[in-house]
């Protein structure tokens, strides 16, 4: 790795740390993938969304289909004490799937509005169900058996991908490496104790190659088939070699290579500098990190991108609750400010309709941004990053500085002084606050520490809710 021909990607992460227990980060070296990086680091904020016939049961993905102790692998309903009842009844789903309400031309232009730059569809979850017109299996969308086939956009993520490309935004096609449905992985002579492959590939090597060609051929389709792609998001990251590096919950007593070279030389002969994010497999085919459902202390030394829920499931679930418009724009700023992107996960429903809230939620993100998003996109994070309610980022070119105040729930207006701690604008700048009166604003210096001043004005007629921005000309 040349870390220095990457400088002009990763100097925004200098100041940050790897956790001790994770494996160095190998940055890419291929230039096409360098230059697709440095563009998805710019765009901050992305959409995911995890939907699939589970939708209708209004539970958690796949999950329940996995034989483990796990909360979120525990079954419920009429089947819930026969697995086997279960898993047909599971299955069943796909013939009762039809979400005549899908309508990915009104989700893309609630991502565009609330300034989202790009979204990543589930593809394929781990329980192998297809949400495109695959020819390795049945078990898909658009299968005669599922009365959505006869649509014009039952190929949903063509529907949606190419929707969300009208608007402006990238593309990333997310895509399970585990497959519960294929008899190639899961064989059905077994039972299925855990999340991992049921049988030894080193004892049956014909039927594991045949699950890595099934799983090469579902790849090269979605990378031949779909238009431009921009990220290869892999799920699934027990799916790997025994030689690699393996957090706890990704224990096997079995090799499950699936030759990643192999397929990530093929994806990027399609789609040139595609980044590929094998999530958790520490190597050259992690493109970027993904800690999920979380937020890192401190700015990372490699790309990095929080996936969280809009509200507390990945999929859809009747009557979820989701969060607050303010602490959302909060995780953005904090998480833009520690150098990453928040990548925001919606489920839809089984009639293809998103509940009203996250189309809410969009709305009032999307308000705040229209004024403040010059603090975020393309920024880099700027000493301290995050030093109590305030938060900080610069431009790319690093001559202007921004301050995030995060309000208070009560707070309605910004208070009369904010205190910039560890600070200092440039001797003679300007100071302001975006979206209000263009005048500057005073400020004073207070050893080490910049004091501004917000005048009545602006506190009584705030220009957003949530968190206000002060510019000012880094020193």
């Amino acid at each position: 790795m040349k870390r220095t021909s990457l400088l002009f990607i990763f100097a925004f992460f200098l100041g940050g740390s790897t956790p001790a227990q994770e494996q160095p980060y190998v940055a890419p070296t291929d230039p096409a993938v360098q230059k697709k990086l440095e563009w998805w680091g710019d765009l901050k904020f992305g959409l995911l969304m995890h939907w699939g016939p589970y939708s209708q049961w209004g539970i958690v993905e796949s999950w329940s289909l996995c034989s483990e102790d796990e909360p979120w692998c525990r079954r419920t309903g009429p089947y819930a004490e026969n697995y086997a009842e279960y898993v047909k009844a599971y299955e069943k789903l796909k013939t009762t799937f039809n979400p005549t309400r899908f309508d990915p031309a009104r989700w893309a232009a609630a991502a565009a509005d609330a300034g989202m730059r790009y979204v990543v569809f589930t593809t394929k979850h781990h329980d192998g169900f297809s949400m495109f017109d695959t020819r390795q299996t049945d078990y898909k969308i658009t299968s005669s058996d599922c009365p959505f086939h006869a649509s014009p956009m039952a190929d949903v993520t063509r529907a949606i991908f190419d929707a969300f490309r009208r608007k402006g935004l990238g593309v990333g096609a997310y895509f399970s490496k585990a497959d519960w449905n294929n008899n190639d992985y899961w064989w059905r002579r077994f039972a299925t104790p855990d999340r991992n492959v049921n049988y030894d590939p080193a004892k049956y090597p014909e039927r594991w190659q045949r699950f890595k060609e099934f799983t090469y051929n579902q790849i090269q389709e979605l990378m031949t088939g779909y238009g431009r792609v921009d990220i290869l998001w892999l799920d699934g990251g027990w799916v790997r070699p025994m030689s690699s590096d393996r957090p706890s919950w990704a224990k096997s007593p079995y090799d499950q290579d699936i030759d990643m070279p192999q397929v990530a030389a093929m994806a990027r002969s399609h789609q040139p500098g595609l980044i590929v994010v094998d999530r958790s497999v520490h190597g050259p085919y992690e493109n970027y990190r993904t800690p999920e459902q979380e937020v890192p202390a401190a700015p990372l030394d490699y790309p990095w991108e929080t996936c969280m829920t809009m509200a507390t499931s990945w999929s859809y679930v009747p009557n979820d609750a989701y969060k607050p418009t303010r602490t959302l724009i909060h995780l953005l700023v904090d998480i833009v400010a520690k150098g990453g992107n928040f990548l925001l996960n919606v489920g839809p429903g089984p009639n293809g309709e998103w509940h009203a809230a996250a189309y809410d939620r969009l709305r009032e993100i999307g308000a705040w941004m229209k004024v403040n998003g010059e603090a975020i996109y393309g920024s880099r994070p700027l000493p301290p990053y995050a030093k109590n309610k305030i938060r900080y980022t610069r431009s790319k070119d690093g001559r202007t500085a921004f301050a995030f105040y995060l309000a208070d729930k009560q707070e309605m207006e910004p208070p009369a002084e904010i205190t910039l701690d560890g600070v200092l604008p440039k001797d003679g700048g300007t100071i302001q606050i975006l979206g209000a009166a263009t005048q500057p604003l005073r400020w004073r210096k207070a050893g080490q520490a910049t004091v501004v001043s917000v005048p009545d004005e602006i506190r009584k007629s705030p220009p957003c809710q949530h968190a206000w921005v002060i510019r000012f000309e880094a020193k």
